[in-house]
């Protein structure tokens, strides 16, 4: 159901860019529009992954800088039936996380410093298995997509502006124009209907990833109690290189962003209590014993933060 209704809300965004294009420039301005998008989706097909992780300024790190984090990650991999993905330490203090790339033999995994010093051993393999998950699902892939089309959006929206700036109405009359009042309301609206649409399909992928994750790492309540202590530290740690680039927000595990109030009516991240009750729920439905057998971390898997570059 979740991959059906990502496929719809996909194609209503697509079908809003064009539509956009038609009302700016007729037939002509819907091909130019589908070209545009077609070329964006492409660039960032092959280079998003470097993109978010170069705004985010992630440091790779091998076996040998992060030996704790490495044995986690493959141990989880082979469990999702993934390769294992590259992996990238942020140095900010706020715990947090992220997944990138085109597909699962090309993605990568990020997490901050924060989130290997303040997360235990079983909480932090409840995130790297829900960052897993949004491999496994492609996630990357369609986020990616979704934000190249939505920041087209807002570009088309502009050039609806200049295009009705300046013209009389009896010339917008003949020619099928938006004029400038239309050109305002389109400014205005499209970008807030994309960001509706591109919330709709984050949070939809959210919620799968919570339940493939906690079926990953082998405990739903582990995700859940890393769900809550993100949550409470991203609301009092700043995540500098998020605000800095606030377009890489709706990757992490939870919102990176400071603020509340109406801001939080369009963030791209569902609730963190929603997605805790319905892990919570999860663990009482299948019950403790279903996930005895695969819910083991072994003491060697945690991170060894004394031997990773950040000290």
């Amino acid at each position: 159901m979740n991959y059906m209704r990502t496929a719809v809300l996909l194609a209503a965004l697509t079908g809003l860019f064009l539509a956009i294009g038609y009302m700016i420039g007729g037939e002509g301005g819907m091909v130019i529009a589908l070209v545009v998008a077609g070329a964006m989706n492409l660039f960032a097909y092959w280079n998003s992954d470097k993109m978010v992780l170069s705004m985010s300024n992630a440091q790779e790190v091998d076996p040998s800088r992060a030996p704790g984090l490495y044995d986690l990650t493959r141990q989880l991999a082979g469990r999702a039936g993934l390769p294992m993905p590259r992996l990238y330490v942020i140095h900010e203090d706020q715990p947090n996380a992220f997944a990138t790339g085109r597909d699962p033999e090309h993605a990568a995994v990020a997490v901050t410093t924060g989130l290997m010093d303040r997360l235990s051993s079983e909480e932090l393999a409840g995130v790297i298995a829900h960052e897993l998950a949004h491999v496994r699902n492609r996630d990357t892939l369609i986020m990616t997509i979704t934000a190249t089309i939505a920041g087209a959006l807002g570009m088309l929206a502009n050039m609806a502006m200049f295009a009705g700036h300046g013209r009389s109405d009896e010339e917008d009359r003949s020619s099928g124009g938006l004029g400038m009042i239309g050109g305002i309301l389109v400014m205005i609206l499209a970008p807030l209907a994309a960001s509706l649409v591109q919330m709709a399909i984050s949070r939809s992928r959210e919620y799968e990833a919570d339940a493939i994750g906690a079926a990953i790492c082998g405990n739903p309540l582990w995700l859940a109690s890393a769900l809550e202590r993100i949550h409470a530290y991203a609301q009092a740690i700043p995540n500098r290189a998020a605000e800095a680039n606030p377009a890489t927000s709706h990757m992490y595990i939870e919102n990176p962003l400071s603020g509340g109030g109406m801001s939080s009516l369009f963030s791209t991240h569902p609730s963190t209590e929603d997605r805790v009750a319905r892990l919570q729920e999860m663990a009482r439905t299948y019950g403790a014993q279903s996930f005895q057998a695969s819910a083991s971390v072994p003491p060697a898997a945690k991170p060894s933060r004394r031997r990773g570059p950040w000290g």
